[in-house]
């Protein structure tokens, strides 16, 4: 257990490129989105659950502003075995999206005459994607020392997908 929260000293440096790398996977799954967003919506899709979408970005932005701050602010640390587990986590966030295909966006779009996904980790999750998301958001604050940051992001993730997979389901079962 010791391993999982004792900190290496590295350059700040470090810890700037694993935010900078967070960062610029996250721009890339929004143009992903994005692109299929046009795309659903020009075959028909309705979107569910817009009025909270907000909320989601700003617990998404706040989360990378959090653990910037917290890099610029204490000494800089990493734990070799929390970044190892947060990096184990990107091929199910990988296996998500390829899961999805042109499906996958960061918003609720659904396409009524679409079939339900049950192939890749939706086999076995309804929602594997906010498994993901959870943690990813209490695992890579672990892996810098901020705790504090990992708490509090993980209550406010819970409250909007609370909020999120409540609206999901609600269109999901608009589609049988």
């Amino acid at each position: 257990m010791d391993q999982l929260l004792t900190l290496v000293p590295v350059p700040r440096v470090w810890i700037a490129v694993v935010l900078a790398l967070v960062a610029v996977q996250r721009i890339a799954e929004l143009f992903i989105s994005r692109r299929h967003e046009r795309a659903l919506r020009a075959q028909g899709a309705v979107e569910y659950g817009a009025e909270h979408y907000p909320f989601i970005v700003a617990v998404h932005a706040g989360w990378l502003v959090a653990l910037a701050l917290w890099a610029a602010l204490m000494p800089p640390g990493m734990n070799p075995a929390g970044i190892a587990l947060y990096l184990l986590v990107q091929p199910l966030r990988a296996w998500v999206i390829a899961s999805l295909g042109r499906y996958w966006t960061t918003r609720i779009i659904s396409l009524p005459s679409a079939p339900l996904v049950r192939r890749g980790p939706y086999r076995f999750l309804k929602h594997p994607n906010y498994a993901v998301v959870v943690l990813e958001i209490a695992l890579l604050p672990l892996a810098l020392g901020a705790w504090p940051v990992a708490v509090l992001f993980s209550a406010l993730n819970a409250l909007v997908l609370w909020v999120r997979i409540t609206a999901e389901n609600r269109a999901l079962a608009a589609r049988g």
